[in-house]
């Protein structure tokens, strides 16, 4: 049987590797041919940016250590990853998503990508951004619209827009996206794969660009949970040049994720339902967004998950708006990592117009100060960061919880039409992604399964601090049961 690479997993690429079926150069051109059909001609999803130039060379190198050792060089070997172009990559031009670093080639890799490549894995190519991360949406100055594979008249979400749509269109195994509000977790769930982001500070931030620095993380975004286990048995750990990964030292399961899975034991497991957090049924969109996750939530019941249905988190909207620091935090932390690179700021690059003009959120990060504590409810709004965390996890103490459930978002994916017409900002649309990335918990958006008009709809498993593994085995075994993963027909469709 020849090998087929759409839907492929670490584990089908590994086995066919070792029978003979497929080498890394046969499977490094499958991908590229399939990118060069269908994102660059064909309905040109535009989720990549730049290939990697040596993808080849590198595969030759791999398949020639696994001939003359017979083994694999490590977990990852010969799986071509897509990195969202926010993570710095040696030799390979790294834009941030904007115009202004076009030419911009790193001199060495982002901690996350020499781990990558320690690990056997060829970073296939660099995935479209909104400018420095800055929108919900698919905008960028350096590289134009992403589209949502499922359907080109919409859009993927953002800010991981290209690692999303770029996963689940089969241009790469897995890919890495970025979450500093919702980037890794939203676009996860316009484009049905797993996204998953970590407790803050397990996964080295060292050479990517920032938002909210103490809200960024790397994450994988992949077709499958195994897949994600073994993406963060790789990527998360102490490193020197990041001292948040000090957290990595309360990371009792890192390096035996993937291996938790295989001993799944779901009976017990208690998810608690966030009502609160879904859309009204009185919004024709959010009954569609409800209809899909309450048919997730009874799989996970029939899965043996125990529903506490429903629970309230005290005052949620509040804490939402009280605890987001983008306007105050995000100019400063940008302009810091930059300026290291070039002579560029934010306000240069706003001045010169070398952005995205419908990216709201970067408009008004540019209002912003330029010292976080100029900003007299800077340090109010920092407390009120980890009271938020306190109240959660009051609730899940108090429900004897492993888990919180609810909508990633509250309706469907924006049509490019409405975008364009500006009926969203990116501080007014219905994200529930907030609730995790201001507390810093962990949490898996998971393919909840489609509308009628087959559209994804995403669902969202909050956690305990440094308790991934719970929440990828709650995923692993909605998955087994659920199977709610299904690849695109772009091919068929056309834009309207």
């Amino acid at each position: 049987m020849t090998f087929q690479v759409k839907e492929a997993t670490i584990d089908s690429i590994h086995f066919a590797m070792k029978n003979r079926e497929v080498t890394c150069r046969e499977l490094v051109g499958k991908y590229l041919e399939r990118i060069e059909s269908y994102d660059k001609k064909g309905p040109e999803i535009n989720s990549i940016i730049t290939l990697n130039s040596k993808a080849i060379e590198e595969a030759d190198a791999l398949d020639q250590y696994f001939e003359q050792t017979g083994k694999f060089k490590g977990p990852l070997h010969g799986i071509p990853i897509l990195v969202k172009d926010q993570v710095e990559t040696e030799g390979i031009t790294t834009t941030f998503g904007s115009e202004a670093f076009k030419n911009y080639i790193p001199k060495e890799d982002a901690t996350a990508i020499q781990l990558l490549r320690k690990a056997g894995a060829i970073i296939i190519a660099k995935t479209l951004l909104p400018d420095f991360a800055t929108s919900w949406f698919a905008f960028s100055s350096s590289g134009g619209e992403t589209k949502n594979p499922y359907d080109l008249n919409r859009d993927p979400g953002g800010s991981s827009s290209g690692s999303a749509a770029g996963v689940a269109a089969n241009f790469g195994t897995v890919a890495i996206g970025e979450d500093t509000g919702g980037s890794i977790r939203l676009p996860a769930s316009f484009n049905n794969v797993f996204g998953v982001r970590v407790t803050t500070g397990l996964i080295s931030r060292n050479g990517m660009s920032p938002l909210v620095h103490f809200q960024d993380t790397a994450g994988p975004m992949t077709r499958s949970v195994k897949d994600a286990a073994i993406l963060l048995d790789t990527l998360v750990g102490y490193d020197s040049t990041d001292p948040f990964t000090a957290a990595s030292l309360y990371a009792k399961d890192a390096g035996n994720y993937a291996n938790g899975l295989n001993n799944n034991v779901i009976k017990g497991t208690r998810v608690g339902i966030l009502r609160e957090a879904f859309g009204s049924e009185d919004n024709p969109e959010s009954a569609q967004v409800n209809e899909v996750v309450n048919k997730a939530i009874a799989s996970m019941e029939e899965a043996g998950v125990t529903v506490i249905d429903p629970i309230t988190i005290p005052d949620l909207q509040k804490y939402n708006e009280e605890t987001a620091l983008y306007l105050t935090q995000s100019k400063h932390d940008i302009d810091n990592f930059i300026k290291q690179k070039s002579d560029q700021t934010i306000d240069s690059i706003f001045q010169t117009n070398q952005y995205h003009p419908l990216l709201d959120l970067f408009k008004g990060i540019v209002g912003g100060p330029v010292n976080p504590e100029e900003d007299p409810n800077y340090y109010k709004q920092l407390n009120a960061q980890e009271r938020f965390k306190r109240e959660i996890e009051n609730v899940m103490a108090k429900h004897d919880l492993d888990a919180i459930v609810f909508p990633d978002v509250q309706i469907l994916p924006p049509t490019k039409k409405e975008l364009h017409e500006e009926k969203w900002t990116v501080l007014t649309f219905p994200t529930n992604t907030l609730i995790s990335s201001q507390t810093g918990l962990p949490s898996i958006s998971m393919p909840g399964g489609f509308t009628k008009e087959g559209l994804p709809v995403g669902v969202q498993i909050l956690g305990k601090s440094f308790d991934e593994a719970t929440l990828l085995r709650i995923a692993y075994s909605y998955e087994q049961h659920a199977k709610p993963r299904k690849a695109p027909h772009f091919e068929e469709q056309t834009v309207k």
